[in-house]
């Protein structure tokens, strides 16, 4: 047989038998399938035991976790962070530029007529020192919340990945600092964006996580068109069937936010990070709401003392003087876009600090 005969002859034969391996190796994998996730749901189990609606004993549940008080732990995350302060209020500062580029920003003329509609209905609602306060705040928190509304696909998009970058960005800025460097926030742009889209997958799973709360907003709508909210007893029942669901949402969150950050983590894939932040957080995940709790409520007082003088500020010098360049300046939206860029650097940094006190409490699962 002629030699490039014979070659021909051996490749079909080579390319026959890989064929078979396919078949027997995709074959074999089919029917190993059941076992294989029997074994992964039994390693699931050993891990997190307490799965069932019997009740399990606090000493077999409880895990350690050595943290330090509310306010002593509200201290050190601003300790950290003043420590590198320029590059935090520098990472504050261009995620507060880019959102109001990108138009995140309630102009002047609306915030003047949410103001005006305020005024006109104070004096029925509100009375006294504490209704200009209350007034204030409400207007305050229509600047905070913007004109997403207003905002095409493309801008929420670019507002999301803006959130996302920022978190990547002071993420790994905070890891160089607790670790005893100096980086910059060069440093922070160019190198702690590698894991984006391990992140961006992380972030869509907690957007799932969302679902009931969306679910929740459809029924209020519902509910509200037909008139059963008007009642005092329909609102009292899905008052508190809304905390129950919201206490359950943030309950089931609580992993994802360790996961936000185990997935920056050098070559860590987003289902892996999941699995671990899990694991973290089993027998700790109520102590670990409680912290975020008042993560929130730190925010929530800061923006009050920043925002509510400012908005009675405002108002006052508004009704006062006649200042042509006061009309048009938006100080109000601007610095509620400020307040908004350095509460996400807060979150991060707190979140991201409270994940290492986790870590370092290596305790035994629960």
């Amino acid at each position: 047989m002629p030699e490039p005969q014979l070659r021909k002859t051996k490749r079909r034969a080579q390319q026959k038998t890989t064929g078979i391996k396919k078949q027997i190796s995709f074959g074999s994998k089919v029917k190993s399938m059941p076992g294989r996730i029997h074994m992964r749901a039994k390693k699931f189990l050993s891990r997190r035991p307490h799965r069932s609606f019997r009740l399990t004993k606090r000493r077999d549940s409880k895990r350690s976790l050595a943290m330090p008080g509310y306010w002593n732990f509200t201290v050190y995350v601003l300790s950290i962070l003043r420590s590198r302060w320029k590059v935090f209020v520098g990472l504050a500062a261009l995620y507060a530029v880019l959102s109001v580029i990108l138009g995140n920003m309630t102009s002047q003329d609306t915030y003047r007529q949410v103001g005006t509609l305020l005024e006109e209905a104070a004096p029925d609602v509100l009375q006294g020192s504490w209704g200009a306060v209350s007034q204030a705040g409400l207007v305050a928190l229509s600047a905070f919340s913007g004109n997403s509304a207003t905002l095409t696909d493309i801008q929420k998009v670019y507002m999301t990945i803006i959130v996302i970058l920022t978190w990547l960005s002071s993420v790994w800025i905070l890891r160089e600092v607790v670790a005893g460097r100096r980086p910059r926030l060069r440093d922070g742009l160019y190198n702690g964006l590698a894991p984006l889209l391990s992140t961006v997958l992380v972030f869509l799973y907690l957007i799932a996580q969302l679902l009931p709360v969306g679910i929740l907003a459809i029924v209020y709508s519902a509910l509200s068109t037909v008139g059963v909210l008007s009642e005092g007893f329909g609102m009292y029942l899905f008052s508190a069937i809304a905390i129950v669901v919201g206490a359950l949402t943030l309950y089931w969150m609580t992993a994802t936010f360790i996961a936000l950050v185990v997935v920056t983590l050098p070559g860590m894939y987003p289902g892996h990070a999941i699995k671990i932040a899990g694991d973290l957080v089993v027998g700790r995940r109520l102590r670990i709401v409680n912290r975020i709790l008042w993560m929130l409520l730190i925010s929530l007082v800061a923006w009050a003392i920043v925002m509510v003088p400012i908005v009675m500020l405002d108002t006052w010098l508004s009704s006062r003087f006649d200042w042509g360049w006061l009309n048009w300046l938006p100080v109000v939206p601007l610095v509620a876009m400020l307040m908004s860029s350095v509460t996400s650097v807060w979150y991060a940094s707190y979140i991201y600090l409270l994940y290492r006190k986790v870590v370092d409490d290596d305790a035994a699962p629960a």
